[in-house]
């Protein structure tokens, strides 16, 4: 019976280790770090969205952020950054709920649609691929309206 005990609680002590270092895994470390070059920041800052930041426009792009994007895979329904694959992703994806996003130019968000974020695990690219950049300018406005809720 003793060695049981041993047993079992050596395997929840495992699976408990193992939980916490998953956790790590998916969670967004710096989340306001930039995601485009240096070298390449301001020709992306100079990108401005052609649509207007309408409710018509921002129901258009949740609907591509939920559907043919598949943006939801990783930034969850709700852009929450806790999609069904962002366990496993490093970094972990953007929180679009986070207001200090804010302070990212439309531009910064188009790059990395368009190239992806870098490094193993990370965004890869999306448009034009997955969508066009109208479609990704749609979602851009989707993703914004997400910074003022909590």
């Amino acid at each position: 019976m003793k060695f049981l005990k041993v047993v079992l609680s050596s395997a929840l002590i495992a699976l408990l280790a193992s939980n916490v270092a998953l956790a790590e895994i998916g969670v967004e470390k710096d989340p306001l770090a930039p995601r485009v070059p240096p070298d390449l920041m301001e020709e992306a800052k100079k990108w401005k969205n052609p649509f207007d930041s309408t409710p018509e426009n921002i129901a258009k792009g949740r609907a591509l952020f939920q559907g043919k994007a598949s943006c939801f895979t990783c930034h969850g329904m709700d852009g929450r950054g806790d999609g069904m694959a962002a366990g496993a992703l490093e970094p972990g994806p953007r929180n679009f709920h986070n207001q200090g996003l804010k302070g990212k130019s439309d531009g910064e968000f188009m790059y990395v649609i368009k190239n992806g974020s870098g490094g193993p695990g990370a965004m890869p690219s999306y448009a034009p691929g997955i969508v066009t950049e109208e479609e990704a300018a749609l979602i851009i406005l989707y993703e914004r309206s997400l910074h003022n809720i909590k």
